[in-house]
């Protein structure tokens, strides 16, 4: 097992770990979480021996095989396919074995290794090597090619597909997802669904920790606590732990309150003296129950656009790419107030090429791109994190947005978004890729948009800023297009799915649930001869874009009805609403308690209840007439 006992770890001047232990036993799959800062990679660099405890230890089996992720690949010209197979070492010591005693002839010693290389599949190696590239989007012609022909983020596969290659005992991933589409990470989480080893596991998806996860080890105020089960009952059984904490610290504070009462009131006189002296005792023995506390620095929303067009953007047989390489074909699109759509496709398919073509930020090469004149875009893209000054702080990038704004407003605003205190006056060239993420979505919202078109919002993001985010998409009253890898911010916010592929771009037929078990049936063969296999989404009916219009017409003619007493109701609690208000208002009056005011003391809280029934069967009816319109 992996094992850490009495475990305290500094960096530098910071207390990372202190005193803490655990135990995590052979086959569990753990993830660990926290805030960024709080030791994750270190505790990686732990169980590397690239970094030493200050006191105690964490200790493992001898004789375990660990993999882990490199962050750079070898620039060289090694096949893909060669390189993926440096990951299994003893592989790699027995053909180099073999070829020495083929040279020496030394058919007991061929035999021998023969057998050997039977034992641990090496008959077998190229092809799981071949299934690795291909689960990771690599074609069957990019297993020949060398290291140095791939981009970064296609690199980094070859680096994860080494690291799963290698037969491990212990398998350490750090972020595994960030440079992988929705399609791989799928295919990622089935085959680490099946690994037989031990596996530490960092992540911000949460749907990525539920789907794989056993165990959680939450790292927090230097510690790391275990919990069993995953994510979301990891969540479930921290609140309650936190709230029963909560609970107690506020029934020991006021005992505390008690004893220190009865030590100010009598530790003068000389008949209580010694009582008072052994509650002072007491009190200096009592262990002291911290308040709960959640380590979330993020709490911000999204400002109301100021004005909502009824048709934001309309594409009418717009076509796209990038020189001669056609991305996007004749695809018919509209944008309306309230509008929540999320992007599906395999990598490379063309879903930013589309998002940027949404945003303007790419000049279409056939049909008609129409934006309203009042449509304000906030564009989030991953570029936009080199677009930012390295000289500059995050408040002088507010003040470079907004010149009339007084520097304590824009201060207090991007608290919200952590950069408070110093974080806030700390040039940019200092930050992370998370921190950088944060200071430009903070940018995008203070500009207050109506269309808000966000390609991998969350990449770098750590949890708590991801929730953040997602319930401030929640409430936004604008329209908003999402291309994202988490399916939880797509699952939260978005309630139309289209899928970008083979030049298109159409309605999902199914649910984002669903759309792991439409892979596997749609794509099963696609990515290793670049033909697509079994029932295509193609060949799902596709309606022209003047039926879809004839529907979604005679859809909002339907419920129309449904929407109007729907918002009669709304209308009926906000009035309720301020009525109540003012009597509460009117009932703070201390005159009103006199014997003079009675009767009219009597006439409103009558009006009170009776404008609080009101409220109430108003907000049933809008619940039932809701229940309603989501059936239709």
């Amino acid at each position: 097992m992996l094992q850490a006992n009495n475990l305290s770890v500094r960096r530098g001047t910071r207390l990372l770990f202190e005193n803490t232990g655990f135990q995590i036993h052979p086959g569990q799959k753990v993830g660990l979480t926290g805030a960024n800062g709080t030791g994750k990679s270190s505790f990686f660099s732990l169980i590397l021996h690239q970094l030493h405890a200050d006191v105690g230890e964490c200790v493992y089996p001898e004789n375990w095989v660990i993999a882990h992720v490199a962050q750079e690949l070898p620039d060289s010209e090694q096949a893909a396919i060669e390189f993926v197979l440096d990951g299994d070492a003893e592989l790699r010591q027995v053909q180099r074995e073999l070829a020495k005693a083929a040279q020496e002839n030394d058919g007991i010693r061929l035999a021998t290794l023969h057998e050997q290389l039977d034992h641990i599949g090496g008959y077998t190696a190229n092809a799981r090597a071949s299934q690795l590239l291909a689960g990771l989007g690599f074609t069957a012609a990019d297993e020949s090619r060398p290291n140095s022909e791939f981009s970064g983020g296609w690199q980094m596969r070859l680096n994860l597909a080494k690291a799963l290659m290698c037969r491990s005992d212990l398998l350490l991933l750090d972020e595994p997802t960030n440079h992988l589409d929705l399609d791989t990470i799928i295919w990622l989480e089935t085959w680490l669904s099946a690994y037989r080893g031990t596996l530490l596991l960092i992540s911000h998806d949460r749907d990525f920790l539920n789907a794989i996860c056993t165990h959680i080890a939450h790292l927090e105020h230097q510690r790391i606590q275990l919990y069993t089960g995953n994510y979301s009952a990891f969540e479930r059984i921290r609140a309650e732990r936190l709230a029963n904490q909560q609970a107690e610290y506020v029934k020991q504070q006021r005992n505390i309150a008690h004893i220190q009462s009865y030590i100010e009131r009598f530790r003068a006189k000389a008949t209580k003296a010694k009582q008072a002296q052994s509650r002072l005792k007491a009190l200096e023995r009592m262990q002291v129950i911290a308040p709960a506390h959640v380590d979330s620095a993020f709490h911000f929303s999204l400002f109301e656009p100021e004005k909502i067009p009824n048709s934001l953007l309309h594409l009418e047989s717009v076509d796209a790419g990038y020189g001669e390489t056609l991305i996007i074909k004749d695809a018919d699109f509209q944008l309306l107030p309230g509008d929540r759509v999320g992007l599906l496709g395999p990598n490379g398919a063309g879903k930013s090429t589309f998002i940027k073509v949404l945003a303007n930020q790419l000049a279409i090469t056939g049909g008609e791109y129409r934006l309203a004149r009042e449509t304000k875009i906030g564009y989030f893209a991953q570029q936009q994190l080199e677009q930012l000054h390295d000289e500059h702080t995050p408040v002088e990038h507010l003040q470079q947005l907004d010149k009339q704004a007084r520097e304590a407003d824009i201060r207090n605003y991007l608290g919200r978004f952590g950069f408070s205190n110093d974080m806030a006056l700390t040039r940019v060239q200092n930050f992370s890729g998370g921190e950088k993420s944060r200071l430009v979505l903070a940018m995008i919202i203070y500009q207050k948009p109506n269309l808000l078109l966000l390609d991998e919002p969350t990449n770098h993001l750590d949890l708590e800023m991801r929730q953040a985010l997602a319930e401030a998409l929640q409430d936004f009253s604008g329209a908003m297009v999402i291309v994202s890898h988490d399916r939880h911010l797509l699952s939260v916010t978005c309630d139309r799915l289209m899928l970008v592929s083979q030049q298109a771009v159409r309605e999902f037929p199914l649910s984002l649930e669903e759309y792991p078990d439409w892979l596997r049936d749609h794509h099963a063969d696609n990515r290793r001869d670049g033909t697509q296999q079994g029932k295509n989404i193609s060949d799902e009916p596709v309606l022209s874009n003047k039926e879809r219009k004839r529907q979604e017409a005679e859809q909002r003619q339907k419920t129309a009805p449904l929407r109007k007493k729907i918002r009669q109701q709304e209308a009926i609690m906000e009035e309720m609403t301020d009525r109540i208000s003012e009597i509460e208002q009117r009932l703070s009056d201390n005159e009103l308690y006199t014997e003079s005011n009675k009767h009219a003391l009597q006439q409103l809280l009558h009006d009170k209840a009776g404008f609080e029934q009101q409220h109430e069967q108003a907000e049933l009816t809008w619940l039932e007439l809701s229940e309603q319109l989501e059936r239709l």
